[in-house]
């Protein structure tokens, strides 16, 4: 009798602990984000896009279950102001991006919000051209967060960061800095407000990876920077002898969010 009741209560731990195990939290799946650029001519083109991408594009995404669309310009003082849309959509999988082009054109409220910019002739068209960056999330940041801000999004400083790689072995170098260095754990514990943090796997300048940080105004992007320089664990992180020489050209680009962005 024993014996039975000793085995019952090891199966019975064993089945609590296999039920243990069933209710704990999964580790979220690592997204895929696309950022598509559009270069544009004039300011017809700018507001034909911005009314494309707010009464029909985004819209139409939100209805198909892809949330936190972020659209983003670069700020005045840039070159290229005006000239610039930058669109960044989370996406669970690269089926999901394959998909979206028939689920929008099964939408008839997309297809009627959308007119001008779908159907424009080929002598009057919206835009010059489109380039498109796919990217995986990292390890240590899977999922995109979305920043808080009070100041109006005008103000807003949102930091967009490219970092190329000599070569494909040393760029994944450079990418395990930011996870297994720590890299992204010294940002979060600063408040940069990483939106995410991106391998590229499609794109012009590959190898490299991006990430984009942001900021209530430019007095606090430029004092965050500053604490980043000064802070002792990204001191260590830099200097160590495995991390040397693993980015060949840093492109940082200064953005802001247009008004129908969703953060």
């Amino acid at each position: 009798m024993r014996n039975i009741l000793k085995k019952k209560t090891t199966l019975l731990s064993l089945l609590l602990c296999l039920i243990t195990l069933s209710t704990q939290a999964a580790p979220p799946k690592r997204e895929f984000y696309q950022i598509k650029l559009y270069h544009l001519k004039n300011k017809d083109q700018e507001n034909r896009v911005d009314a494309y991408l707010k009464d029909a594009y985004i819209p139409a995404l939100h209805k198909a279950g892809i949330k936190n669309i972020g659209v983003f310009k670069p700020v005045a003082t840039d070159t290229s102001a005006g000239k610039l849309i930058y669109v960044l959509i989370p996406i669970k999988s690269l089926d999901q991006l394959v998909s979206i082009p028939q689920t929008l054109n099964k939408d008839a409220a997309y297809l009627a919000a959308g007119k001008d910019y779908i159907d424009a002739e080929y002598k009057n068209a919206p835009y010059a051209r489109i380039q498109s960056t796919v990217l995986r999330a990292f390890e240590n940041s899977p999922m995109l967060k979305t920043p808080t801000f009070s100041t109006p999004k005008s103000e807003r400083i949102y930091e967009l960061r490219s970092y190329e790689g000599h070569t494909e072995k040393i760029h994944v170098n450079k990418v395990k800095q930011f996870n297994a260095g720590n890299e992204i754990g010294i940002f979060d514990r600063l408040g940069f407000n990483a939106v995410f943090y991106g391998e590229v796997i499609s794109g012009a300048t590959m190898p490299n990876l991006m990430y984009l940080t942001t900021f209530s105004d430019k007095a606090s992007r430029d004092a965050h920077w500053k604490s980043f320089s000064d802070d002792a664990e990204w001191g260590k992180v830099k200097s160590m002898p495995e991390y040397q020489n693993n980015v060949s050209k840093n492109i940082t680009l200064f953005l802001y969010p247009t008004d129908y962005s969703d953060y």
